[in-house]
């Protein structure tokens, strides 16, 4: 039996459609009740079960899995004599658990197609042609051995792994380079080893790692994204965009946030523990144990029930902060990570570091500051756009819909603190929960916020004591300020220019916006 059509490279050719065709016929004797059976392209490799409709649409548009010769997989008895012009083998000799593992990966981010009747029409949810032929780059990486008779490495796994020591041990670009170049030298002639970081990169791209450049003024004004990212020139203080040669002065990256979520819902085992806090969380009155058993959770929920009801919408915590990167604190630089947390998924899953997202990554060497909403600006158009909904697929349930996702509150210091929410946390009023009724006093040089006992009852006995500060407290608590006063007080602050320039005026706070620097 002549079964060469399953190593032609053209698809599109009769020999290779007659043999799909011929498969096909001679699975539909072992199909099940519901006409499902095992699908042999190169991204379900026999792991998934399809209509045999669904199946031959695979096989057309993936190619068949060229390792699988005998069909034993679709009720072969015994291995047929067939005939492919080379030696045969069942599955690839480096195929490994890891590799498997990948290949799964791979086939969860690349999507699925949906059967709509006993029609051959298919609805393809699966990705965009580029998208789709890009998936199609990696399964052929997966599937190739790192050299011919490679019994331990494909190309894939080999450059991730070896991308993966590099972040453990810190490796420099150069001398990742270096060893690049060694090791294709080292290895066979023929090899898939990549030459450059380069390539390598590019690769890891392809598989969803990769990140937006978007140029930011030298000044922190404004990005140069959507309307202006042809501009040469800022567009408020009129600096150049460019050191020289088209080399920005500054650069943010930026990690798209929707491929991710849609990732969390690709994979059947993630896309069920994203409903954990609806569907299995134990809910017991008085115990706080996560934080859907908290307040602002459930706040949150009664104002917007459409959003509620349906358990995949992700609720995201954003947490950020600064550092320096460098060893010695000598160096002045200030670096500022965004990252968003999903709070859908189990307690010890959600506070693992491989669920966690970095969204932004903001470079020094100063602080944004009061500037931090020009850096948002990105992450909060994705946001609403998520707000409103986008097209999923559920491989848990086995079907598409509507994924909704939400801030529900930050993680942060003081300070960044402030650079969120426009209140200084500095000087008189530095409280943002008391705002204006915030208690001070001056100690010399020196602010302390005092007035503590005033939380207490009225006949509390440390409210006639004078031990603590020469003086009985008699006030009532700091008034519990509305959505609405804090509305109200935002509607007296001025219109503050973003940036630094030098020959931007700084704004002189007036008394009547309190400690609020920007709306």
């Amino acid at each position: 039996m002549d079964r060469s059509w399953i190593s032609n490279p053209d698809r599109l050719s009769a020999e290779y459609e007659n043999g799909v065709g011929e498969f096909v016929t001679f699975v539909r004797g072992s199909l099940d009740v519901q006409g499902l059976t095992k699908c042999p392209c190169n991204r379900c490799m026999n792991r998934e079960v399809h209509h045999i409709d669904s199946v031959r649409y695979h096989l057309l548009i993936y190619g068949f899995l060229k390792y699988y010769i005998h069909w034993t997989e679709h009720g072969e008895q015994s291995n047929p004599q067939v005939s492919l012009g080379s030696p045969i083998q069942d599955t690839p000799p480096y195929m490994n658990e890891q590799d498997e593992e990948m290949a799964e990966a791979l086939r969860d981010a690349a999507g699925h197609a949906y059967d709509i009747g006993s029609s051959s029409d298919l609805l393809s949810g699966m990705c965009p042609p580029a998208e789709q032929a890009r998936y199609d780059k990696l399964f052929e990486e997966l599937h190739n051995p790192l050299y011919d008779d490679c019994m331990k490495f494909s190309a894939l796994t080999f450059i991730v792994k070896l991308m993966n020591v590099k972040v453990l041990y810190k490796w420099s670009d150069r001398s990742f380079v270096a060893l690049l170049k060694l090791l294709h030298e080292a290895l066979p002639v023929g090899n898939r080893c990549p030459r450059t970081y380069y390539e390598t990169r590019k690769l890891l791209c392809d598989v969803g790692l990769g990140y937006e450049h978007i140029d930011v003024c030298k000044h922190d004004c404004t990005l140069f994204y959507n309307e202006h990212k042809d501009d040469d020139v800022c567009p408020i203080c009129g600096v150049s965009r460019y050191v020289r040669k088209k080399i920005p002065h500054k650069r943010l990256r930026y990690f798209p946030i929707t491929p991710w979520l849609k990732r969390l819902y690709s994979s059947k085992h993630t896309a069920r523990a994203m409903r954990w806090h609806k569907e299995q969380r134990l809910e017991e009155d008085g115990k706080l144990r996560y934080p859907a058993d908290g307040e602002a959770w459930k706040k949150f929920d009664s104002l917007y029930l459409e959003f509620a009801d349906d358990p995949r919408s992700v609720r995201i915590g954003l947490a950020l902060d600064g550092f320096n990167p460098f060893s010695h604190m000598s160096t002045s630089y200030s670096m500022w990570p965004v990252i968003l947390i999903p709070y859908n998924l189990p307690p010890w899953l959600t506070m693992h570091r491989s669920n966690y997202l970095l969204s932004l990554l903001i470079l020094g060497p100063k602080s944004p500051g009061k500037d931090f909403d020009v850096f948002l600006r990105p992450l909060i158009k994705e946001l609403k756009v998520l707000w409103d909904g986008v097209q999923s697929f559920d491989s848990y349930q086995q079907a598409s819909f509507t994924l909704r996702a939400s801030v529900i509150w930050t993680v942060s210091d003081f300070p960044a603190f402030s650079y969120l929410s426009g209140w200084s946390t500095q000087g008189k009023l530095a409280c943002p929960i008391c705002l204006e009724d915030t208690r001070y006093k001056s100690i010399r040089s020196k602010i302390s916020y005092i007035g503590h006992r005033s939380f207490l009852e009225m006949s509390h006995s440390w409210r006639n004591s004078k031990e603590f500060d020469g003086r009985s407290e008699r006030r009532a608590p700091p008034h519990n300020f509305s959505t609405a006063d804090i509305l109200s007080q935002l509607e007296a602050v001025g219109q503050s220019i973003p940036g630094k320039a030098t020959t931007t005026a700084k704004r002189k706070r007036l008394p009547t916006e309190l400690n609020w620097t920007k709306k």
